[in-house]
């Protein structure tokens, strides 16, 4: 029996409508490697198929077809950092998220940064902000936000994340459906 690796991979990465460069991205290989893996072009080794699985939220018994519990914790290490949103922080908490209801990132702005604004579409959004002084604003709606509180909205309006701040502003975001 001939396992097709790439296949299921590809399958997996549509299922959870990540594009091979955003998968790439995750789980820290190159775009063109991932398109050589889903055509079965390249052999992969375990650390890079681990490195995939991760990314797609997936464990290798899952992947193999054996079923077993999900995974309920997840520590600092199991985290995506995506360096490409031109943040100083941009963190998956939960490596293949986007096979599930909701989305959790956590968000780190130096001061003067932001987020690019999101356009409206269907779900909902929320945060809690960790420490420093978080500038939201939803249509035009301006929120200034100091730790501890949170946000919540439907995100039907345009939707933006500013640190106008002397000092950096970290925050939890979560977003469901997930928008990566």
């Amino acid at each position: 029996m001939r396992l097709e690796i790439g296949e299921k991979i590809k399958a997996l990465r549509l299922a959870s409508e990540l594009t091979q460069s955003e998968l790439a991205a995750r789980a820290r290989l190159t775009k063109g490697f991932i398109s050589q893996v889903e055509r079965d072009q390249t052999s992969i080794s375990l650390d890079s198929l681990l490195d995939i699985l991760d990314a797609l939220g997936v464990t290798i018994t899952e992947f193999f077809g054996k079923t077993g519990q999900s995974r309920i914790v997840f520590s600092p290490k199991d985290r995506i950092t995506m360096t490409e949103k031109g943040v100083e922080k941009f963190e998956i908490l939960v490596p293949g998220s986007t096979n599930n209801i909701m989305d959790p990132i956590l968000i780190g702005l130096a001061p003067g940064e932001e987020l690019p604004a999101d356009s409206p579409h269907a779900g909902e959004e929320f945060g809690y902000v960790l420490s420093g002084v978080l500038t939201l604003i939803v249509g035009k709606k301006v929120f200034k936000l100091p730790p501890r509180h949170c946000f919540y909205y439907e995100a039907d309006q345009s939707h933006q994340f500013v640190n106008r701040g002397k000092v950096g502003t970290n925050f939890l975001w979560v977003t469901a459906p997930p928008q990566m």
